[in-house]
């Protein structure tokens, strides 16, 4: 695998081609996304309403409680212009959608054997679908965001204005991590296991929810080596500073991007034959 992914030409045909099925299919996607989201929440008394309320319950406890109760003294400071409520939702709205996708994609392929039988469904919808409703945590975690910044900071910086950018570059990897998840869950179902404590536990090994410099040195280099600390800087730039304080994490974000999503599509269309003998 190490040698698929280092393999220029053919990460760039396969990123290309990834981009071309994405265009292809847009609308198929975003029809079974808004299917899956609606399907959810069939029978409940609010219905499609969950839909915004789960997120939205989410972004406002962590309000409360970092803004409320944790009053950590942040902000106001060149280096720190914000409070520490701004910090760390700048941090967890974007994890958490990457999250969602995470644990969503082990079971894309896994949890649809009925749809792997039928050779004319497309089934690289599945996982990118599953990317596509992740982004619901995104839209309103960022949208509470963009409130309390303005109603209770009373300042919301000009760099928002990148922030179709960086979710452009997050869109790419949720999907190229969508494509390899889905396709390998389907030959280790431990996977998704070891997806979920990663998820857990991940949190506490990015700059999340403490400043690295914080972090003793020796141990320093582990926020470092874990690929999602730069998504977390890129956004923490857009939301919180105010400016580009991490010029490099943009360039390694973009190239995690090209890349995952590169090797993501390869894996998932040389498994894809085998699907259905293992289901």
């Amino acid at each position: 695998m190490i040698r698929a992914a280092l393999h220029l030409r053919a990460n760039w045909q396969a990123f290309f081609d990834g981009l071309r099925f994405l265009r292809d299919q847009a609308q198929l996607i975003l029809n079974v996304a808004i299917r899956d989201l609606t399907r959810r929440n069939t029978g409940h008394v609010l219905g499609g309403l969950w839909i915004i309320l789960h997120p939205l319950t989410l972004t406002l406890v962590y309000i409360f409680i970092f803004g409320m109760v944790f009053r950590q003294r942040m902000g106001g400071t060149a280096d720190l212009p914000l409070s520490y409520t701004v910090y760390i939702l700048s941090g967890l709205i974007p994890w958490f959608s990457l999250l969602g996708v995470l644990n969503a994609s082990c079971g894309s392929i896994v949890g649809n054997s009925n749809l792997v039988k039928q050779f004319v469904f497309p089934l690289e919808v599945l996982p990118v679908k599953d990317a596509a409703t992740s982004l619901v945590v995104w839209v309103v975690g960022m949208a509470a965001l963009f409130l309390y910044s303005a109603l209770v900071e009373g300042r919301v910086h000009l760099t928002w204005m990148l922030l179709p950018v960086a979710l452009a570059m997050q869109v790419v990897l949720m999907a190229g991590l969508a494509f390899l998840l889905s396709a390998m869950t389907v030959f280790l179902r431990d996977l998704r296991d070891i997806v979920q404590v990663f998820g857990t536990i991940n949190i506490f090994l990015m700059p999340v929810v403490y400043l690295p410099s914080a972090v003793p040195e020796a141990f320093r280099p582990l926020i470092y080596a874990n690929p999602f600390s730069y998504v977390i800087w890129v956004y923490r730039d857009i939301l919180y500073f105010g400016r580009i304080e991490h010029p490099w994490a943009w360039a390694i974000f973009a190239l995690e991007a090209v890349l995952v999503f590169s090797l993501g599509y390869r894996v998932f269309r040389k498994l894809k034959p085998l699907f259905g003998n293992v289901l």
